[in-house]
Order: C-alpha cells, then structure tokens, then sequence
C-alpha cells in the first residue's frame, strides 16, 4: 500500500516510516496537516495515518479538507486512521465527525500494527477493484455500443465544456455533421447486420482520421460521436480554418477509401459520406446555431451530389 503519514514529531514519524516499509508498504511523511492535504491531493495514498496535534494544521481540520477534495473525485473514499498518544472519548469523537475511521496508539505493538495494515490492504485491494469496475461503467456509458464512439449524451457534456472554454478565451470553435449517403437503401438491400457492420467501418474510419488529426497536431482536443442512426458528428475545438478544412476532407476520403460496395449510392457504387461543416473564428454567439448551420450544409452537399464536405 502507498501510505501517507502525518507527523510532526521527527523521532515518531521516522518509526513508523521505518516499521511499515519492513511490512512491505510504501511511505511518505508529511509534517503538517497542510502538508498532507497538499500530498493528498497530488498523489493520493491508499491509507493516511493521522496525527491530531500538528502545527499549521491539525489533523481534524486536514481529515475535512482531504474528505472534501474526495466528493469531488470519482474515487470517494481512503481509510484515515488518527494516530494518538491519548484515545479519549471526546477525541474519537471529534476524529469519527472529522471523517476519520479508527483510532491507533503511536506506539502500537508490533503484532497490532500488522493486523491493522493487513485490513487496509484488503481495503484498499477492494477499493482498487471497485475504482476499476466505475471506470469501466462511466465508459461503458459514455460510448455507443454499436460503434465505441462518444454517445449522444456524452457528445452534448463535452460540446458543452469545451464551447464555454471556447467562450472564455475567445478561441475558434467548428463542428461537422456527417450522414452516410442513401444508408437505408444499403440496409434494406443487405439487412441490418450488414448494415451494422457498415456503420462499425465507418465510425472506424472517423475516428482514425480524428486521431490521427490530434496526433499530428492538425487539430487539439477534437472527437467523434455518433449522433444517431447513421449520423455522426465531429468536434473540433480551437480547430483554424484550414485544419477544419483538412478534417473534413480527409473524413469524406477515407469513408470513399474503405470499398464497401453500395450499388444504390448511384453515382459512386461504395459506401460514401456527406459533410457539412460550421465554425466561429471568435468565441461569441450561440451554440444551437452552429448545429443548424452545419445540418444545412450537410443537407447542402447531399443536394449538390453527396460524398463531399461542404463547409463554411
């Protein structure tokens, strides 16, 4: 386990950060509650022993801070055990409404220590499962599971965060709608497994091309989502015009690249995409509007013969 220890007395915390590495756990000292709040937050153990009387800040007033800055993380709980001289009533009950566990003596015997340190590991083993299995849920829920891309809902938060960074700096913001050319003619021609498997390729090929964008810095922070049925959207943020432009085309490119024959797309015979495209150089304005641009340009260049981009 990685242990925290907050201890202002030298010869004490030099004890027990000798004792516990001998059973196998690793340590850090903090010499003031301040100290461990600030450890905490930068690299948060998987136990914290605690000591009450420290200078700066005492361990009550840290336990609150650390139990506070937990509520706002996605892991929600680390076992804190107060380390005392003097186990009093009224103290246990300050350290239990401060958002302590337990109660331990400085110089606890050696045979309690280790009984103590093996039900933390079984904590925090529990703890490192559970965060695991959370993170993989949150995922879970913030994907389509057809195609593993962002799902609507998720799509809608990051727009959100991302367009108000946008505003407060002031920094460009762009947004492609893209829907796969005569999709329900392909459908009803190979049914819907193949269909599936249609729109698997080409969120595939989507977000290939985003990734690539990101990694060759073309574009920042952009992603894909799938914003339903057959339609998909890409999110640019602080994207410039000509990477707005690149992404766009590259997209159309690599949908066409993929060969998926599709003889009712007329005038192409594989499966295609169009594009329609919207950006603000400056933060300013509304977001819904952007949506409504970008829609009707993507209606724009079904119009004018599909498997383009057309962009402002």
């Amino acid at each position: 386990m990685k242990i925290l220890i907050a201890e202002d007395t030298r010869a004490i915390a030099a004890v027990m950060a000798a004792r516990l590495p001998a059973l196998g756990h690793e340590t850090s000292v903090a010499e003031n509650g301040r100290v461990a709040v600030d450890r905490f937050r930068e690299s948060p153990p998987d136990l914290v022993l605690m000591d009450i009387e420290m200078p700066v800040m005492n361990g009550f007033e840290a336990t609150n801070l650390i139990r506070a800055h937990e509520a706002t993380q996605s892991w929600a709980w680390t076992p804190i055990i107060f380390l005392t001289a003097s186990d009093t009533p009224e103290n246990l009950v300050t350290a239990i409404e401060a958002g302590g566990d337990d109660f331990m003596s400085k110089s606890v015997p050696e045979v309690v220590l280790q009984a103590k340190m093996k039900a933390m590991a079984r904590i925090a083993d529990v703890r490192q499962r559970l965060a695991a299995a959370n993170r993989k849920l949150e995922e879970q829920a913030n994907r389509d599971g057809l195609t593993g891309l962002a799902n609507r809902r998720h799509m809608d938060l990051m727009v959100g965060l991302h367009w108000a960074e946008a505003q407060r700096r002031g920094a460009p913001f762009a947004l492609l709608m893209l829907d796969v050319d005569h999709f329900k003619k392909y459908n009803d021609r190979h049914g819907h497994q193949r269909g599936d498997d249609c729109l698997r390729a080409v969120a595939a090929a989507i977000a290939s091309t985003v990734e690539t964008a990101n990694a060759e810095g073309v574009t920042a922070a952009a992603f894909a989502a799938r914003y339903g049925g057959e339609e998909f959207c890409v999110v640019l943020p602080e994207a410039s015009a000509p990477a707005y432009a690149s992404v766009a085309a590259a997209i159309v490119d690599a949908v066409r690249r993929l060969g998926i024959e599709h003889p009712d797309n007329a005038d192409w015979g594989v499966v295609t995409v169009s594009v329609g495209g919207a950006r603000i150089e400056a933060g300013g304005g509304e977001l819904a509007p952007l949506f409504r641009s970008a829609d009707a340009r993507l209606y724009a260049a079904k119009r004018d013969g599909r498997n383009r981009a057309c962009i402002d």
